[in-house]
Order: structure tokens, then C-alpha cells, then sequence
């Protein structure tokens, strides 16, 4: 029984660290970085086609953000993969971009 407590404890400590940094959420610079990256930097711009009150955006060929407020998964999802008229931006972004434009997206919109 002694040599069992030492693991689960362990393990219990990183389970917490883990939840801790995650529940940090982006921060400051990296949602800047999204949000221009929406705005005008990713090629085509993000804010060309969708709507989302923070960006100023009011395309109306991709999904309404602030209505469908996406969680991360799905937005990294969509940008990777693409759907119908949204291209897939894994060739022009790196994941580095693509998870800043994700936070911004899932910050602006309380997406969960």
C-alpha cells in the first residue's frame, strides 16, 4: 500500500498543473496576434467571410462566429481542414498561428 500512494499522488500534482495552465487560457500577445491574423493576415483573411463583432468583420459567406461561438477543436478543425467555401489554411499557417487565431475566435465569441 506505501508504494501506491507516491504514483497517485504524482500524479495527481501534474493532473493539477496541467488543469492550471490550461484554465491560464491565451494570453495577452498571443490573442493580438490572432486577432490580426483574422483581420488580415491569413490568406484569404478570415474576416472577409465570417461576422464577428470584435474583429469588425461582417462577411456573410462562412458562418455568423458570434452566433455560432466554436470552441477551439473546431475552429483548429476547420482551419486545417477547410469545409464547403472555407479553404484549408495547412499549407499558408503553421499551428503556432492557427491555435492564436483559434484563441482570438473562441476569446471574442465566449466560445466554451
Amino acid at each position: 500500500m506505501k508504494y501506491l500512494k507516491w504514483p497517485t499522488l504524482v500524479g495527481g500534482l501534474l493532473l493539477c498543473l496541467g488543469g492550471a495552465s490550461f484554465a491560464a487560457g491565451p494570453d495577452a500577445e498571443q490573442l493580438e496576434i490572432g486577432k490580426a491574423l483574422f483581420k488580415s493576415g491569413a490568406v484569404p483573411a478570415c474576416a472577409i467571410c465570417h461576422t464577428m463583432e470584435d474583429a469588425e468583420a461582417s462577411g456573410t459567406i462562412g458562418p455568423d462566429l458570434d452566433e455560432l461561438k466554436p470552441d477551439f477543436e473546431q475552429v483548429k478543425k476547420m482551419m486545417k481542414e477547410g469545409a464547403g467555401a472555407m479553404p484549408s489554411f495547412a499549407a499558408t499557417l503553421d499551428d503556432k498561428a492557427m491555435d492564436a487565431i483559434a484563441a482570438y475566435v473562441v476569446h471574442a465569441t465566449s466560445g466554451k
